[in-house]
């Protein structure tokens, strides 16, 4: 009689993830993951936030681990758990703990990054700010004649009065490289606070807006163990969106555009903004 496969650890759903998974294990994990949703969901958003590193720092992913980095690492983990764990993750693992080490997720520990990453993806104030976004989007993108307060043409005006209102610098990230120009903003309400909405048009009229925000006391709480800026992926409400957290301030690019498109926007508005 056959024993049932056991289920998936987190570190097989990695390995799967990272192309690092024993042959022998990767067909049972695949049929796991195939069958309960909740797993294919998290496959699925740690691929987005690997294709986003790649992205943002595949130029590091040949260099070799810094020092300090494997020093912290020998000290928090046993040598055999610390070698198996570096076999699975391979190459990818190293690039991302080299973008950790080098500043622009400012910890040294891919395990407590991992374990805040998830902690604010679960967070209900984190979805509630990323549906807002979305329903913000989908009222205001088909406007014709009144789809933003302050026009683009008086852009100076719009950021500083935006800035005053969020108590924060802001910026209009320049996203003309992808075709699209700023159309304008508008100020919004939020469960914290108030919020921004700059809105950006191509030539043949298809619109995204790039959605500002402070984090109401939940979702600080759950950035409170690490500086950690998340970008990830979010298909609830009406349109879809690619966030990340900054400091404090939720950012979300959102849009009805093919996954893709809407990644390479919200990468080059990430970029510009940081």
């Amino acid at each position: 009689m056959n024993r049932p496969a056991p289920p998936p650890t987190d570190d097989e759903l990695h390995a799967l993830v990272d192309g690092q998974l024993a042959p022998e294990r990767r067909a049972e994990v695949e049929d796991a993951v195939a069958r309960d949703p909740a797993l294919a969901a998290r496959v699925a958003a740690w691929r987005t936030q690997r294709d986003a590193l790649r992205r943002l720092h595949g130029e590091l992913l040949d260099e070799p681990v810094p020092a300090p980095l494997m020093s912290a690492l020998d000290r928090s983990q046993p040598r055999q758990a610390r070698q198996g764990r570096w076999m699975r993750w391979g190459g990818m693992a190293a690039g991302v703990l080299i973008a950790f080490a080098t500043g622009w997720l400012g910890n040294a520990q891919w395990s407590m990054h991992r374990a805040a990453s998830a902690q604010l993806a679960r967070a209900p104030a984190m979805r509630e700010f990323v549906h807002d976004a979305s329903i913000a989007h989908a009222v205001y993108a088909p406007e014709k004649r009144h789809p933003v307060e302050v026009a683009a043409s008086e852009q100076q005006h719009l950021v500083q009065w935006l800035s005053k209102r969020l108590d924060r610098p802001l910026k209009v990230p320049d996203l003309t490289a992808m075709g699209y120009t700023l159309v304008g903003g508008r100020l919004l309400p939020g469960e914290s606070g108030a919020r921004a909405q700059f809105m950006f048009e191509d030539s043949a009229g298809e619109r995204i807006t790039l959605y500002i925000g402070t984090l109401d006391s939940r979702a600080a709480a759950g950035m409170a163990a690490s500086r950690e800026t998340a970008f990830r992926f979010a298909s609830e409400g009406p349109v879809p969106s690619f966030y990340w957290v900054d400091q404090g301030f939720g950012y979300a690019v959102a849009g009805k555009l093919p996954r893709d498109v809407l990644l390479k926007l919200a990468t080059l508005a990430y970029r510009d903004l940081s």
